[in-house]
């Protein structure tokens, strides 16, 4: 494993110092910022003690909702990247930071307060030379808990284009790369152990040192995200985002090198492992991202309204979400690629012997099975529920599951069925059986571009490089790029290019 994660870093060192830098500077900037804002506000509620209790239990509140829930709830709000990272990690980080300088300016002795009141002393004396200095061990240690939470919970940022060392987390588990999930966990807790190691040795110094070295960093953290802003605003960035896993992380970086290659003056940000459909549908209807891939049965079955039967038929299928995205949202679907990607059952061979499991309804006779589901197939109507209902299935345990970690665990024998997508590589990997759906209830899932109709017509360069997709990569095509991706840990983006020029779709 060593020597694997050692060829991983040579290989990536330059992306993984910039993931890095990435991390540090998002941590940094949302401590910074926390502390402004919780360390003067419990300043401001010393003698306010019914206002200073309703924020701290308003602060407690948000500790309890999910950081996914945060992030999705903000999309529409501050679109994706750093920002909406920021705001959600300084949402979580202010509890820890008021709650211990409030207690801390609070708990003083009664009689310390009394002596400087007895000396006449102003307000600001005694509050920077009594009560901060009392308060000051209970402020770094709210600090150093605020640090290590933020700095844990940046790597989330990766699953809204924020980068940091959560790309590398997530990477590692949807492509069961071990090298890439040990190097992106092992720094995001290295940096944690520095950073409360140095505020630890802070609490030596005096609060004067607490301050001047915030307003300092707080300058340098401000004037490099300004720079950082000021030369993304020169130059249009169109944004191309996709769903978790390898197969929607290939899409997205055939889009980027087919529209550069028509229009390289063109920049594009790609964001992977974005999240689930919903996620991204509201990325993209709030104008926050540009493109993502979508297929013809998740659009039917979820993202539109519609009272039709959902066709059976690819090209029907594909007409009619294209019909309805225009009408109802004003999406622009392009013509899709030639593979099926539709969902499907899967157990491992030895069951399939034992129990002789050929298809779908064959499954009512293993009630005692456990069964783990990606999220998006557990709540969608094209996945379990509707599933369920079709054939009469029940099992013995359900749960929900990362894409990647399923397969995983229906190999090492922790759950018994899974379900999985036709083009996935751990088939083969792990030599699984495929169901078949006797009762045709998989709709057809057929992959293409979707955008906003303004998009489209504002951008027909960019309409007519990813057309040349359309009709185009087989099933079999397909596989062979997510064993690549997934198996073999090739870079996504090696494996579009290469499959593009190989095609003869771009130089």
């Amino acid at each position: 494993m060593s020597q694997a994660i050692l060829t991983y870093w040579q290989e990536n060192g330059a992306e993984i110092w910039r993931a890095l830098g990435q991390h540090l500077a998002l941590s940094l900037l949302a401590t910074l910022i926390t502390m402004v804002i919780a360390i003067p506000l419990a300043v401001v509620l010393i003698d306010h003690r019914r206002a200073g209790e309703a924020v701290l239990q308003v602060a407690s509140v948000i500790q309890t909702i999910p950081s996914l829930a945060i992030l999705g709830l903000l999309i529409p709000l501050v679109g994706i990247g750093t920002v909406p990272a920021l705001i959600a990690l300084v949402l979580y980080a202010i509890m820890p930071v008021f709650s211990n300088t409030y207690a801390g300016l609070t708990n003083i002795d009664p009689r310390l307060i009394e002596a400087a009141d007895a000396f006449g002393v102003s307000r600001r004396f005694k509050l920077f030379r009594v009560q901060l200095p009392l308060a000051m061990p209970m402020i770094l240690t709210g600090l150093r808990l605020a640090a290590v939470m933020v700095i844990g919970t940046a790597t989330l940022a990766a699953l809204i284009g924020g980068g940091g060392l959560g790309t590398y987390i997530l990477l590692g588990i949807q492509t069961n790369n071990n090298a890439a999930l040990i190097i992106g966990a092992g720094l995001a807790a290295a940096l944690a152990l520095i950073a409360s190691a140095m505020i630890k040795l802070l609490a030596r110094g005096s609060w004067r040192w607490l301050a001047g070295g915030t307003v300092a960093l707080l300058v340098i953290s401000g004037t490099a995200l300004g720079v950082t802003t000021w030369r993304n605003a020169n130059r249009e960035t169109i944004t191309i985002a996709g769903k978790m896993g390898g197969e929607p992380e290939v899409l997205i970086h055939m889009y980027k090198d087919l529209i550069q290659a028509a229009d390289p003056s063109v920049h594009v940000a790609v964001k992977p492992n974005f999240g689930g459909t919903a996620f991204l549908f509201k990325g993209l209807t709030s104008g926050k991202i540009d493109i993502y891939p979508e297929f013809t049965g998740t659009v039917l079955q979820s993202l539109v309204k519609t009272d039709q039967a959902v066709p059976h038929q690819p090209a029907k299928a594909y007409q009619q979400a294209k019909q309805l995205l225009a009408r109802q949202f004003q999406l622009t679907y392009l013509p899709p690629m030639a593979y099926q990607n539709g969902y499907m059952m899967t157990v491992r061979r030895a069951d399939a012997e034992r129990y002789q499991l050929q298809t779908i309804g064959d499954l009512q006779r293993v009630p005692q099975f456990q069964a783990a589901y990606d999220p998006d197939f557990y709540q969608q109507a094209d996945g379990w529920p509707g599933l369920q209902q079709a054939y009469g299935l029940q099992f013995s345990k359900v749960r929900t599951m990362e894409p990647a970690l399923r397969y995983e665990a229906l190999a090492d024998k922790h759950v018994d069925v899974t379900d999985g997508y036709t083009t996935d590589p751990q088939i083969k990997e792990y030599d699984l059986v495929v169901l078949e759906d006797d009762q045709a209830f998989f709709p057809p899932y057929q992959g293409a571009p979707l955008m906003s109709t303004t998009f489209a017509k504002a951008h027909p360069k960019v309409v007519q490089a990813l057309n040349r997709l359309a009709g185009k990569v087989t099933t079999a095509q397909m596989q062979a790029l997510n064993y690549a991706v997934t198996v073999k840990h090739e870079k996504a983006a090696t494996v579009a290019r290469r499959f593009l020029k190989d095609q003869g779709l771009i130089d």
